[in-house]
């Protein structure tokens, strides 16, 4: 509830939520800004996309365990968004999470992602409307964090942001 609280004082108009279903453990996440140098926020002035919606589901123990986070709309390529709308995000794991962060900051982390990772507007017929699935991501994301838990996750330096 306290994060819904902080989020509704935003004045940037960062993000912006809804509950799904008057849940406290589901929430629509609108990303309303990225990088404005950025192609991706270029695309989403090209395409009048005005937001990048994510579901968030949190866990019954949050903030200790993180929330499965995924997007739901548009379809984006690239940015570390995979199959499913799959997040490819160390933090959002529960190694790399911390009861310390806030939807908020993990929302911002998310946009810088996107942009470092090249994320882009899907505009391919045919698989741009193909919708993201729940259980694609989850399995997805399922699937990256064996890996990386394998073979490590690769930090970018400080220099690149």
């Amino acid at each position: 509830m306290k994060e819904l609280q902080d989020i509704a004082r935003l004045s940037d108009r960062f993000i912006s939520v809804e509950l799904v279903d008057e849940s406290l453990f589901d929430w629509n996440v609108k990303l309303h800004q990225v990088d404005k140098d950025s192609v991706l926020w270029q695309d989403m002035k090209e395409t009048n996309t005005e937001y990048i919606l994510l579901n968030l589901t949190f866990p019954d123990n949050f903030p200790f365990s993180p929330p499965f986070m995924r997007v739901l709309s548009p379809r984006l390529e690239n940015g570390y968004v995979l199959d499913g709308g799959a997040i490819c995000m160390e933090l959002l794991t529960p190694r790399g999470w911390s009861s310390a962060y806030t939807v908020e900051a993990v929302m911002r982390q998310f946009a810088a992602s996107l942009v470092k990772g090249q994320g882009r507007i899907s505009r391919k017929a045919g698989k741009s409307k193909k919708s993201f699935s729940r259980k694609e991501a989850e399995a997805t994301f399922k699937s990256l964090v064996k890996t990386h838990e394998k073979y490590g996750w690769v930090t970018p330096p400080v220099s690149d942001g």
